[in-house]
């Protein structure tokens, strides 16, 4: 499970990467993104891919309360078609969300140690997501929101990191 990530580039550095039209909006480099904080990911707008700013944890448009959202910070690649708040959106509503780590945590004794998860080259990748629209039913407020895919851990983060062992490639 994802709860903490980085995104440490530039976004203007990835405009060409993830072929992102227009102009973009000034973000800067982020260590430590968590849960129910404002993060810029890519969505597919009119035939292009954009940044848009966005609140993680998931908020489902009919829901009445938005704080349900800091449950809903990622979502089980393997249950997404049986859970109604990801069925729908899987189709239209997918996202992006750059990075280039994240954090997993390694207990030591009473403890735990945040390890950061990275590529070898260091350089960004991105979370699949899904994205949500939500406006209150006053309709005073609105929001956009999102939730990271994610799946059951592979060998090498599921044990005890080694030394380098977020050294992914």
């Amino acid at each position: 499970m994802c709860g903490r990530f980085g995104a440490t580039f530039q976004y203007r550095d990835i405009k060409v990467l993830w072929n992102l039209r227009g102009d973009l909006p000034e973000f800067g480099p982020r260590y430590n993104i968590a849960p129910s904080q404002d993060v810029p990911v890519i969505v597919r707008s009119e035939d292009r891919n954009e940044l848009k700013s966005m609140r993680w944890g998931l908020v489902p448009s009919r829901t009445q309360d938005p704080s349900i959202g800091q449950r809903m910070i990622n979502a089980r690649s393997e249950t997404l078609l049986e859970k109604p708040s990801f069925k729908q959106l899987v189709a239209r509503q997918r996202c992006l969300v750059p990075a280039d780590g994240f954090y997993e945590w390694r207990r030591e004794g009473k403890g735990k140690v945040p390890m950061w998860i990275h590529l070898k080259k260091r350089e960004p990748f991105a979370f699949a997501g899904l994205w949500n629209y939500w406006r209150d039913p006053a309709g005073d407020k609105e929001l956009y929101s999102f939730t990271i895919i994610t799946t059951e851990a592979n060998a090498l983060i599921a044990t005890d990191p080694q030394p380098n062992a977020g050294d992914l490639r």
